[in-house]
């Protein structure tokens, strides 16, 4: 009997496709035009922040009932892709909607949720995961920050790194070791207002220079007992759990700023007059936007089903962590690889800030660092596939 493939089968549901076509007027009407201030002056935009509270697109991460919009995790990355077309220093507050909230959503006391994630919802507050350190990124059993218990409260000491959302944030998600003996670790949430929390300068970044990066400081820092997330000494859980969802983000940004680039080196090819004709007529340009369009196309069918897999398969499912990682280092290798082809499209025009391809492939290659790296990506495909 003949399978019926005829209906839809790779369609997004119109009630997705009308709200990321809402995300996309306000990408291209109210960020668009911000978007290489952004990147010269390297400040936090606050004002784009307002415009996506005031759509609910920052609350796609949360659930309804803790005063968010949740549509799944294909509409959360589908505003961030759309939004990074033009500005991925602005996708990046998308992002960190989800990295710094997932943590309480899936592990969470519900007090814990009643407590920050209507504020996150409403933007009224941003949030930030903490858990790299100078000497602990891909490796944060390495990590040297501690909590020690006292009575009903917890002690932090130490210091995080490549921070994102760093003086701007409201709270933070802290990991730190609990046990030294075992090497475990726990979770915790961290307000940035409580005494001996601090950070330094911040990064001077390649890229996504409007997202600030920096360091935060915990001395004595105190948190009750009640900011523990999840299970005290199971915080790696927490990390790892929040990562293998949270990486699709890094997948989107980077389908994003491709499509971003090749969008524009494709208009620039049609108006772009030499030898007496537009460039585009060339087949050799011709060609290389083929490619590229072509590489987005397969990295965006990839992302998309591996937000598929994240909303119908179980957690802690061995899946989950496979499809999200050759998302991510598959969009990010793209983006990478497409933003420096489509520089080579503009030719002189492509090296100066006066046009936006080089912006697009210097935030390009922060997608092959972050949200774990592509080389820790491959390790986590590799052991999925070997069992």
């Amino acid at each position: 009997m003949a399978n019926d493939l005829s209906t839809g089968v790779y369609e997004i549901p119109s009630e997705l496709l009308e709200f990321r076509d809402a995300v996309r007027q306000i990408a291209q009407e109210k960020i668009a035009p911000r978007a290489a201030e952004i990147d010269e002056k390297g400040e936090y935009p606050w004002d784009v922040r307002k415009a996506l509270a005031e759509s609910d697109i920052l609350g796609l991460p949360i659930a309804e009932d803790l005063g968010g919009i949740h549509m799944g995790t294909l509409m959360q990355q589908l505003a961030v892709e759309e939004i990074a077309k033009v500005c991925a220093s602005s996708a990046l507050i998308q992002m960190i909607q989800e990295l710094g909230s997932l943590p309480i959503t899936l592990f969470g006391s519900d007090e814990l949720k009643q407590r920050f994630l209507p504020k996150i919802a409403s933007g009224e507050h941003s949030p930030a995961f903490a858990l790299s350190e100078p000497e602990a990124g891909s490796d944060p059993a390495s990590m040297k920050t501690t909590a020690v218990r006292d009575g009903d409260e917890w002690v932090i000491n130490g210091t995080k790194n490549w921070i994102t959302n760093t003086s701007i944030a409201d709270f933070y998600v802290v990991f730190a070791k609990t046990d030294l003996e075992r090497n475990r670790i726990t979770a915790f949430v961290v307000e940035s207002d409580r005494p001996g929390f601090s950070w330094g300068p911040l990064e001077r970044k390649l890229g996504i220079k409007g997202s600030p990066t920096g360091s935060p400081v915990l001395e004595d820092v105190r948190v009750p007992h009640a900011n523990v997330i999840g299970e005290v000494d199971k915080g790696l859980s927490v990390a790892l759990g929040t990562l293998e969802r949270t990486r699709l983000g890094a997948a989107a940004q980077a389908v994003g700023i491709a499509q971003g680039a090749v969008d524009y080196a494709t208009n620039y090819a049609k108006e772009r007059i030499a030898f007496g004709k537009p460039i585009a007529t060339f087949q050799g340009l011709q060609w290389k936007l083929a490619d590229a369009e072509t590489r987005v196309a397969a990295a965006r069918e990839l992302l998309y089903k591996a937000c598929s897999v994240v909303d119908n398969e179980p957690r802690g499912s061995r899946a989950v962590g496979k499809w999200t990682s050759m998302a991510k280092l598959f969009a990010s290798d793209t983006a990478m690889a497409v933003t420096v082809d489509m520089l080579q499209v503009l030719g002189g025009y492509g090296y100066v800030k006066d046009y936006p391809m080089e912006r697009f492939m210097r935030d390009a290659k922060i997608t092959q660092i972050y949200e774990g790296t592509n080389e820790i990506q491959r390790v986590v495909i590799s052991r999925a596939m070997l069992g």
